[in-house]
């Protein structure tokens, strides 16, 4: 029954993912926002491993120079056991001396390849976030072409297309027509009220010039 289930909503996210997909092959700025998440659920991972190789170099470190110093101790030791005839004792600290001895040669391989492989992280960590930046600048680049796209398509819609006409602030036109009607008018109204008053002024300025 469960295995019936888990088939039952691996079909559904499949299906999902897919209308997704297709949706954003539509927005290539809704695309390009699932790199970015994704890329950077990657490159908090890489920063993890970063640490953790950081931590285990470290280790390396503090192992190596334990098993060097406990190399050159018992080798010391070994040295003063022969000089003092004690061939039992001399024996147990070169046996430990090799056995440190052997630890240390390991450990400095260990190191060097930790620090291999962290210069190796760290360059393609560096990759990472150098191609993050990328896509973020390449997303604001889109946002700001879509965002003037938008803005020229309503301002097409606005000034030219007649089905906006009958809509506030898109009435250009119009009002332009109209405020000069008004002005028109307005003038045709003061000539008509003051022609009477111009008329009787010729006419008395006519007399008097004869």
């Amino acid at each position: 029954m469960s295995n019936l289930f888990t088939r039952i909503k691996n079909t559904i996210v499949a299906d999902l993912n897919e209308a997704l997909d297709h949706k954003e092959k539509k927005n290539p700025i809704a695309l390009l926002n699932q790199y970015l998440r994704e890329s950077e659920q990657e490159a908090e991972k890489v920063r993890k491993l970063l640490e953790r190789q950081y931590q285990l170099k470290e280790e390396f470190t503090s192992e190596y120079n334990e098993a060097a110093d406990l190399a050159q101790k018992r080798k010391k030791q070994a040295e003063i056991a022969a000089a003092a005839g004690e061939q039992e004792l001399q024996a147990f600290a070169q046996q430990e001396y090799e056995h440190y001895e052997q630890r240390a040669s390991r450990l400095q391989e260990m190191l060097k390849q930790a620090n291999t492989q962290l210069l190796e992280l760290e360059r393609n960590y560096e990759d990472m976030k150098h191609k993050l930046k990328d896509m973020h600048l390449r997303r604001m680049e889109l946002m700001g072409r879509e965002n003037i796209t938008r803005a020229n398509h309503q301002m097409s819609k606005v000034l030219h297309n007649d089905e906006y006409s009958d809509q506030p602030y898109s009435r250009f036109n119009e009002i332009e027509t109209y405020i000069d009607r008004l002005e028109h008018e307005v003038n045709t109204s003061y000539y008509r009220s003051t022609i009477d008053a111009k008329i009787a002024q010729l006419e008395k300025d006519m007399k008097k010039a004869e």
